[in-house]
């Protein structure tokens, strides 16, 4: 078995199917390999196949006030870096928090994000994931990376996200305005998601080197807002700068 069968076995092993829409955030360092991010990348593709869609965040958080989706380099992540350069990869539009797909869903999940005023709104390709079956797909350990879980904060608007004042950004040569909140992402301890969510709606296993997770996005969402509404803390490591 060639080193690229080992790993689409080991994909097909945690879940990945034919068809699968999947939002992956990586690690390569985690992964040890020589194998390169396209590589990677190439793998998940062939596991997911023509009629599936794969997604990478390519934030830009730490960019500055300027976003132009063809020129602005995400800010996390190799594989994500390379994945955003390769041919046919298309961009949503969101000044800090963008998302790069490739495939049959891909014009589709990234049109809409331009309308949100927020990072992680109601049309990002992360909260666009249940509406497709999405999937998440997490090679290392980089749970607390889960972007998606914002857009959860967003629903449910816990106590540490207090309203801020809109900040500006040239998105694509245009000005325009963004809502944000004070604490957003402060001390996420967004790996306690493991503990909410079992088999089959979350499978563990190995690509490379590095645990991975694979996660339904639909169960990811019930859990969370129900966890969430219930106790508000319960995805942040120290309350006391709210209490």
């Amino acid at each position: 078995m060639t080193e690229s069968e080992l790993y689409r076995q080991r994909l097909s092993e945690l879940g990945l199917c034919s068809g699968d829409v999947v939002m992956v955030h990586s690690s390569m360092k985690a992964m040890q390999t020589k194998r390169t991010p396209e590589e990677i990348i190439g793998d998940i593709e062939a596991v997911i196949g023509e009629e599936g869609t794969l997604l990478m965040p390519a934030l830009t958080y730490e960019n500055g006030p300027v976003f132009d989706s063809e020129k602005s380099e995400p800010c996390v992540g190799l594989m994500a870096k390379t994945f955003w350069r390769m041919e046919g990869v298309l961009r949503s539009v969101n000044p800090t928090h963008s998302v790069c797909a490739r495939g049959k869903l891909a014009h589709t999940l990234t049109v809409g994000h331009v309308m949100d005023d927020v990072a992680v709104g109601v049309h990002s390709p992360f909260m666009l994931l249940p509406c497709y079956k999405g999937k998440i797909l997490f090679i290392g350990e980089v749970l607390n990376s889960c972007t998606f879980m914002h857009g959860i904060e967003e629903i449910v608007k816990p106590p540490y996200i207090r309203p801020a004042e809109e900040k500006y950004y040239t998105v694509n040569g245009e000005k325009r305005a963004y809502k944000g909140g004070d604490g957003f992402g402060w001390g996420s301890e967004f790996q306690r998601i493991e503990w909410i969510l079992e088999e089959p709606d979350i499978r563990k296993g190995k690509i490379g080197e590095a645990k991975s997770y694979l996660i339904d996005s639909r169960a990811l969402l019930a859990a969370a807002l129900f966890k969430m509404r219930a106790d508000p803390y319960q995805f942040v490591t120290d309350i006391s700068p709210w209490i």
